[in-house]
């Protein structure tokens, strides 16, 4: 499976963004997908991910109400809509699949800069 993000870029506090992730090859064997984001000297965190039988999401408390991510599975493309943007969400993004065996598969990452 490769995955490749899109859709970062800068923006004031209070705008909104909104990232997309393609999937191509082997896209049957994704169980899950998420969006992860690292910021600068900081680990990588969990944003929010998606269940593909279903469709069940979830989100970290930091982005809750916020957030909101969905997936398009004709076009095996998923997405984060972003919304009233803080400078704390400054971070590269990265889509992420969880495939069937427990493997996962990492895009290249997208920066997200918001400015106060």
């Amino acid at each position: 499976v490769q995955l490749v993000e899109s859709g970062g870029g800068l923006v004031q506090a209070g705008g909104s963004l909104r990232l997309s992730c393609a999937a191509s090859g082997s896209t049957f064997s994704i169980n899950a997908m998420g969006w992860y984001r690292q910021a600068p000297g900081k680990q990588r965190e969990l944003v929010a991910y998606i269940i593909s039988s279903g469709g069940g999401t979830s989100y970290a408390d930091s982005v809750k109400g916020r957030f909101t991510i969905s997936r398009d599975n004709v076009k095996h493309t998923m997405y984060l809509q972003m919304n009233s943007l803080k400078p704390d969400d400054t971070a590269v993004y990265y889509c992420n699949a969880r495939l069937a065996g427990l493997l996962d598969a990492w895009g290249q990452g997208t920066l997200v800069t918001v400015s106060s």
